[in-house]
């Protein structure tokens, strides 16, 4: 099989699990869309050295990339388009068709709502410690002053509230894969 097929029967094979991982992570179809297309656009830029490895290991390579590009874009708040740009990729507008299946098999809607539930739980003192350093991305020692508390305090608080909010989404990630 010639590059060109190759990279295409793994985007083709790999293109829905790689946007639902991303819809997942980042609960936004549109995102997931761009994160996906960077993704796929990184891994035609290294081709040369992914073509002789293994479906299962361009599999984990494909992934890993994905990780970080939730990673960047959660951090910055914006997607990095330059990879896409450069190649001359045009991605593909989604259909509102395309949103609600992708959202489907995500389960979008069950992790908003298990979101929300547990963020209402969490203390008034996490859910602005973790709105500040999340939303506002803002840093540690400015988190700290806004709440005019320790920076020790202010990570203490957005770590706690972060491990609550990953223990409460658990159980949908396990009951979502156990009905694949």
């Amino acid at each position: 099989m010639d590059d060109a097929n190759a990279f295409m029967a793994l985007y083709v094979r790999e293109r829905e699990p790689v946007m639902v991982f991303v819809a997942r992570r980042t609960l936004d179809v549109s995102v997931a869309a761009d994160l996906t297309a960077e993704t796929f656009a990184l891994a035609l830029r290294s081709w040369v050295r992914l073509a002789d490895r293994s479906d299962l290991e361009k599999r984990a390579w494909l992934f890993t990339v994905a990780r970080r590009q939730v990673s960047g874009y959660l951090r910055h708040a914006r997607v990095e388009r330059r990879a896409v740009e450069r190649l001359g990729i045009r991605v593909p507008q989604m259909h509102e068709d395309d949103v609600a299946v992708i959202e489907e098999r995500a389960g979008l809607r069950e992790l908003r709502e298990a979101l929300q539930g547990e963020l209402a739980r969490l203390s008034r003192d996490q859910r602005e410690a973790l709105r500040l350093r999340v939303v506002e991305d803002r840093s540690y020692e400015e988190v700290a002053a806004a709440l005019g508390i320790s920076q020790q305090a202010a990570r203490a608080r957005v770590s706690r509230g972060l491990r609550a909010l990953a223990h409460a989404l658990e159980p949908q990630r396990a009951a979502r894969e156990a009905s694949r």
